[in-house]
């Protein structure tokens, strides 16, 4: 446990700020198994911060991108902002705050590699995101959020960490058994040069998503990407 508060204690020194309550931090770091263990009451854990921490966290992400990119179209901040906000995104931020070795953690999820588990880094730095938020407000958390997220967002847009929201769809229904997915054009408005298109994506006899681009190709990424959300795999 030493180690845990020395790991802390860095982290309080990289987040910049004094804590009015410590305890938030301390509940943004304390992971279900760990609470489960100790016999906590039920909320003594990081999930609700988490759950307050994301929404936080989609506010600040959508407002840097629609004032940052007054040009974009809604589905192209929305493709933005899912690959800012994806899992693998906030655990890379995690890992590089050394956040899963500052988790109160559970032994049994830690002897089975709980620290490095994506999923639980990603939850921690959205936890860290709602603590700092009722601690200090919404600016401090919008600063902080931007500047561990600006690599990240770096990346994104320089065409380094595209999603190909296509290819996950397709992976994901043929795990479940659906095999038949059809994109199709609706229309497209717009001079040659600058033309938007307007695509659907059907499986089962359903539309499942529609979306727009500057190309066919965009406009079928945009409908898988809703699908995507739709079915409740997409993140942000």
């Amino acid at each position: 446990m030493a180690h845990n508060q020395e790991k802390i204690k860095i982290l309080k020194e990289r987040l910049g700020f004094n804590w009015q309550n410590e305890d938030l931090l301390h509940l943004a770091l304390t992971h279900s198994s760990y609470a489960y263990e100790k016999n906590c009451r039920g909320q003594e854990n990081n999930q609700r911060l988490e759950f307050l921490g994301d929404a936080v966290l989609e506010l600040v992400v959508s407002d840097y991108l629609y004032r940052t990119y007054p040009g974009h179209t809604e589905g192209e901040l929305t493709r933005l902002r899912a690959a800012i906000v994806c899992e693998p995104s906030l655990a890379r931020i995690a890992r590089n705050l050394e956040l899963g070795f500052s988790l109160y953690m559970g032994r049994g999820e830690e002897r089975s590699g709980g620290r490095e588990r994506p999923s639980i880094l990603a939850d921690a730095f959205e936890a860290l995101l709602g603590a700092i938020y009722l601690d200090q407000g919404l600016e401090v958390a919008r600063k902080v959020a931007l500047k561990f997220l600006e690599p990240v967002i770096n990346d994104v847009l320089e065409g380094r960490m595209e999603r190909d929201y296509k290819t996950e769809l397709q992976e994901i229904l043929q795990e479940e058994g659906v095999v038949d997915i059809n994109y199709t054009i609706l229309h497209e408005e717009g001079p040659d040069h600058h033309k938007t298109f307007t695509a659907a994506v059907y499986f089962q006899g359903r539309e499942m998503g529609r979306g727009q681009g500057r190309s066919k190709k965009e406009a079928e990424q945009q409908a898988a990407c809703q699908a995507l959300a739709r079915l409740g795999y997409l993140q942000g």
